[in-house]
């Protein structure tokens, strides 16, 4: 769910539109069946992957009308979790199921909130900043030479959290694409493009890969993610150049809800000014860190 390089209802407390929060409910329902199988644990619904790619979660039963999970209903799900090797997580929208959270935390977990924000139908999406030449953002089909350390750059962008500019440059984009051809990944994301379930946008200087981004359609509604820029190349605009790019491509095949998670407030307020509104909250929960928080 969370996964821009990185509160109710936004900042206005108002309550988010029934509407809109059924329609990215279902969203999260059926976006992991592209790759993954659903085990049934009453209100819950554990999605494991088939196959080797990333690992998937729980989240709430989609529709579920009986009672809601309970900490013994957390603890079946983090069991299956160790039994299958997963990691132990759950992810839900606050506002959608808000008894959820005070299950996790009796069965352990430790939960981070996250902005989740939405471009809906009747949103203008903002302008797409001005870049330097010879910067230029495009979506990558599936065979482009640009698409595996494209797909890498979010590896790094997430070690090092944050908008400052970092240390990852070159020399670790070239280890971590290379490390994504080797175990299969890189492959995978061309596949989903190919597939049409993933579109892959990138920022390119000279066929470097800088920033890059995805966005995953469902029907009407589709997630931005992955948003991240190599450290060394930040606070050029390129993440929301990149996002601008994903919601253009998002608007012009059909899709009239585009919504993200941000990691915190100071991202959010980047991806406002690409027409994204605070709407809701996204809820992860983790096992806790030594200290007592979420990883």
């Amino acid at each position: 769910m969370t996964s821009v390089d990185h509160a109710s209802a936004g900042t206005s407390g108002a309550a988010p539109d029934p509407r809109l929060l059924d329609e990215i409910e279902r969203y999260y329902d059926a976006v992991p069946r592209s790759a993954a199988r659903a085990e049934d644990f009453g209100p819950l619904t554990l999605f494991v992957r088939e196959g080797t790619g990333w690992h998937y979660y729980a989240r709430p039963t989609l529709r579920h009308e009986g009672p809601a999970a309970t900490a013994d209903d957390v603890r079946r799900v983090l069991a299956r979790q160790r039994e299958l090797g997963a990691p132990e997580a759950f992810e839900w929208v606050a506002e959608h199921d808000p008894e959820l959270r005070a299950a996790v935390e009796e069965a352990g977990l430790a939960v981070h909130e996250h902005p989740l924000l939405v471009l809906g139908p009747e949103d203008e999406p903002g302008a797409a900043p001005a870049l330097a030449e010879p910067v230029e953002v495009r979506v990558l089909a599936a065979d482009a030479p640009e698409l595996a350390a494209a797909a890498a750059v979010p590896h790094l962008a997430f070690a090092e959290p944050g908008t400052g500019i970092g240390t990852a440059g070159a020399e670790e984009l070239s280890a971590a694409e290379q490390e994504l051809v080797a175990d299969g990944g890189a492959q995978r994301i061309a596949e989903r493009i190919a597939a049409g379930t993933t579109v892959l946008a990138a920022a390119l200087e000279d066929g470097t890969a800088l920033c890059s981004g995805v966005h995953n359609p469902v029907g009407p509604v589709t997630e931005v993610a992955g948003v991240g820029t190599l450290p060394t190349a930040r606070r050029r605009g390129l993440g929301l150049a990149v996002t601008a790019a994903l919601v253009a491509h998002a608007r012009a095949n059909g899709v009239r809800t585009v919504f993200l998670s941000a990691a915190d407030e100071d991202v959010a307020r980047i991806y406002r000014r690409a027409g994204f509104r605070p709407f809701a909250t996204a809820l992860i929960a983790e096992p806790p860190t030594p200290d007592g928080t979420a990883h």
